[in-house]
C-alpha cells in the first residue's frame, strides 16, 4: 500500500481502547461479533478463538470517533479462563448478561454450543447441539446470534457458516432454540454462488421486524465479490422441526458494503467482515475481524454506515 501525509482528522484507527490503570492500552484484538446494548451508540463485541486463555466480551462507546473499548470481561467457567470456546455471536439476554454462539471444531473438541454468561461473564449454562444436529457436523459452525420474541417465547436465532452435509448445496440453516420449552427448529437461508473460494454467513441480527444476516465470500482486494447484508422478514421465518424437511426463507438485498470496505482507507477489500448489529437507535455498525493479526494485514475496520431507515 502507499500512503500520503495530509491535513485534517485521521481516517485509521477506526476504533481504540482505553488505558488501564497501570497507563496501557486495554488489550484486544479479533473482534468476531457485534450487539447493540440499551442505549444508543452502546454496543458489544467478542474476541474469537485465537485469544484462546483470555475468551473476552468488550463493551464499546460508538458515540465518539475513533469508538472506544471502554470495559473487557473474560469469560470464566468455575473461575478460571474458559477454555474450548470459539465465541462467534454474542446478544444481550436483558438481564445484565449474554447469550454467546460458540463455534465448535470436533478436530479439537471444541462443541457447537450456545453459552449464556452473566454480567461477570461467568458461564451459568450450555446447551449443547442435539444429535439431528452433530450427526452432520463440521467445521464451520455458529456465526452469530439474536433473539427474537419474550417470555416465554423467547427465541434464539442462530446462523450456521457453511453448509453442512445434510444441507443441499449453496443451502445454510437458520437455526432455532426456545429455552423454555428446549426446543429446536430450522429453516434453510439461499446463499449466493461464488467463483472462487467460499461462501457463508457471518452475522445475524433481529430489528423491527426482521433478521438481518451478514453474507460474505472469504476472499481479499479485487477477489472479493460479496460483503452484503440481507434481510428475511420474520412474518415468514417459520422454522420447522430439525430431522424432517425444513423450509427455505426468502432475502432482501439491504446493502452492499464492498463500497464502504473500499472507501473506508482507499486499501484493499479485506475478507472477515464479522460484526453488524444495529443500535438502539436505528444505526448500523460493522466491523472486521483481523485474526488477531496471524496471518492477516491487521487491520480492524469499525464501519458506520448510517440508519438502518435509510437503506431499507
Amino acid at each position: 500500500m502507499i500512503y500520503e501525509r495530509s491535513e485534517g482528522p485521521a481516517t485509521y484507527p477506526m476504533i481504540t481502547a482505553k488505558l488501564t490503570a497501570d497507563g496501557t492500552p486495554l488489550g484486544w484484538g479479533a473482534l468476531s461479533a457485534l450487539a447493540a446494548g440499551d442505549t444508543a451508540g452502546k454496543l458489544f463485541a467478542a474476541s474469537d478463538s485465537f485469544y484462546t486463555n483470555a475468551p473476552s466480551i468488550f463493551e464499546i462507546d460508538a458515540t465518539q470517533t475513533p469508538a472506544l473499548i471502554t470495559g473487557k470481561t473474560i469469560v470464566t467457567r468455575g473461575g478460571h479462563p474458559a477454555q474450548k470456546l470459539d465465541i462467534e455471536g454474542l446478544v444481550a439476554d436483558g438481564e445484565g448478561g449474554f447469550w454467546l454462539a460458540n463455534e465448535g471444531d470436533p478436530a479439537k473438541l471444541v462443541p457447537h454450543a450456545i453459552l449464556r454468561v452473566n454480567d461477570k461473564g461467568e458461564i451459568k449454562q450450555e446447551i449443547g447441539f442435539p444429535m439431528e444436529l452433530l450427526a452432520h457436523q463440521t467445521r464451520f459452525g455458529l456465526e452469530g446470534i439474536t433473539t427474537i420474541g419474550e417470555g416465554d417465547d423467547l427465541t434464539l436465532v442462530m446462523a450456521v457458516q457453511r453448509e453442512w452435509a445434510d444441507d443441499p448445496k449453496g443451502q445454510v440453516k437458520l437455526l432455532a432454540y426456545k429455552p423454555k420449552a428446549k426446543e429446536w427448529s430450522a429453516v434453510r437461508y439461499p446463499l449466493e454462488a461464488t467463483e472462487a473460494g467460499w461462501m457463508g454467513l457471518s452475522e445475524i441480527t433481529a430489528h423491527e421486524g426482521k433478521l438481518y444476516i451478514l453474507e460474505r465470500d472469504n476472499q481479499i482486494g479485487d477477489l472479493a465479490k460479496v460483503k452484503r447484508v440481507y434481510s428475511v422478514a420474520l412474518d415468514a421465518f417459520k422454522p420447522a422441526k430439525l430431522g424432517g424437511e425444513l423450509p427455505l426463507v426468502e432475502k432482501t438485498l439491504v446493502r452492499d458494503i464492498i463500497g464502504d470496505l473500499k472507501s473506508a482507507t482507499n486499501g484493499y477489500v479485506v475478507d472477515k467482515v464479522e460484526g453488524f448489529t444495529i443500535d438502539k437507535n436505528g444505526d448500523i455498525f460493522v466491523a472486521t475481524d483481523n485474526d488477531g493479526v496471524d496471518d492477516s494485514s491487521g487491520e480492524t475496520l469499525f464501519l458506520r454506515l448510517g440508519n438502518i431507515s435509510a437503506v431499507n
